[in-house]
């Protein structure tokens, strides 16, 4: 008995340890964003946060247009996010409980897109976006992450643990389409799953810096990590300017965590293996 308590104080001081690593640094950000620079040269480094705050705040939305940002990111996380999770939850329905001709091989094409680095696809995009006149839109970010092999990938290996076959036969027997099957069976039965993909495809697409960079106008239609990195540049860097612009940024995925944060912890553990 006092092995198991002493194994349960080991595992709990472990898991604090990592929660305040992982909490630290966005505090840290915030206190940051709250001084000003001359702050950052104390001997000790700040630990409580400062007075400057709304000060720094105005100046993030005075230097640059960042509510024009943020609404460009939030148009093109949403858009892709909504996109990936119903077109790979389809996809995946269809590669798990459906029987057609080449599945399997189909499947393995979208796996092994996969594979291939992002980078190699970079010119060839680019002018495919110059030919469909998308140069400085948002269509240019939009449309490529519409859905990714790994969305689809996830969802099917949802719909192969959570879908029951003989569930979907019963239905079938009862009368029910394909169509309905898969928006009255096996939709609710993979929401955890697709609310956990909806969080990792909603940061991906918000972090999302190498590609809007290169396709979008950074003055007409600029997303929140192409506006930092205006804040960045220059021969000085305002690290309170900075870091009060990537705590402002980083709002948005917190917001989306706590929204979703019982269906994605529910979706981790449906994924963990069991004893």
């Amino acid at each position: 008995m006092a092995a198991r308590e002493r194994t349960g104080f080991v595992v709990y001081g472990l898991l604090l340890a990592v929660a305040v690593a992982s909490i630290f640094p966005l505090y840290w950000s915030f206190v940051v964003s709250s001084k000003d620079n001359s702050a950052l040269g104390e001997t000790s480094p700040p630990l409580l946060p400062g007075g400057n705050l709304i000060e720094n705040v105005g100046r993030v939305f005075g230097t640059v247009d960042f509510w024009l940002a943020m609404q460009n990111s939030l148009i093109v996380a949403g858009t892709v996010t909504v996109s990936n999770v119903l077109l790979s939850s389809m996809a995946g329905f269809a590669f798990a409980r459906l029987r057609f001709p080449g599945r399997d091989s189909l499947f393995l094409v979208v796996i092994g897109t996969a594979m291939v680095p992002a980078q190699l696809g970079v010119i060839p995009l680019y002018l495919v976006v110059g030919e469909l006149g998308w140069y400085g839109r948002l269509e240019a970010v939009i449309v490529p992450g519409l859905i990714g092999a790994f969305s689809v990938f996830w969802m099917r290996q949802a719909c192969e643990e959570a879908i029951p076959g003989e569930l979907l036969d019963t239905g079938r027997v009862d009368g029910c389409s394909t169509a309905r099957l898969f928006w009255h069976v096996a939709m609710p039965a993979i929401r955890p799953q697709a609310a956990v993909l909806a969080m990792l495809t909603f940061m991906t697409a918000w972090n999302d810096f190498f590609w809007p960079l290169i396709v979008l106008d950074p003055n007409a239609h600029p997303t929140v990590q192409v506006a930092l990195s205006r804040l960045a540049s220059g021969y000085f860097t305002d690290y309170s300017l900075m870091l009060t612009a990537a705590t402002i940024g980083v709002l948005p995925v917190i917001v989306l965590f706590i929204l979703l944060a019982r269906k994605v912890v529910d979706g981790v553990m449906r994924g963990a293996p069991r004893a």
